[in-house]
């Protein structure tokens, strides 16, 4: 009996366990909207207690090309506020300006927008998920 009580409760700790290491829906390989005529994939995942993308391939219309963007911080400091809504700062490699930045995720669509004047005036991108 003590055995099998045993048995329970460390399968309970590896499901508890493997709970913990699901992956928020932000974390993944995201495309953006054209931009300028280019376009990107952005890695994110998590950075301390947020999460924050990097640039890690350019296309534009001929194809893959090295962007001097490539590493680049995009996603920066964003934090989950619920809901798939996330709160942080973005950052427009077109004209190198950081803006109040906010997310809403739906499934493997991301609508991302860059602010400005506290929020009130937004402009806004639709990124898919890649994996």
């Amino acid at each position: 009996m003590k055995a099998k009580l045993v048995a329970a409760l460390c399968g309970a700790a590896l499901m508890l366990g493997a709970g913990a290491a699901v992956a928020d829906p932000i974390e993944g390989l995201w495309k953006t909207q054209p931009d300028d005529g280019a376009y990107a994939h952005v890695q994110i995942g998590p950075c301390g207690a947020a999460y924050c993308g990097k640039i890690v391939q350019t296309f534009n219309a001929s194809g893959e090309y090295k962007s001097p963007n490539l590493g680049r911080q995009i996603v920066i400091d964003m934090v989950p506020s619920g809901g798939g809504k996330y709160a942080g700062k973005v950052w427009r490699p077109s004209n190198n300006k950081v803006y109040i930045g906010k997310i809403a995720l739906s499934g493997t669509a991301m609508k991302l927008s860059g602010c400005v004047a506290g929020g009130l005036i937004c402009a806004k991108q639709n990124w898919t998920k890649i994996r």
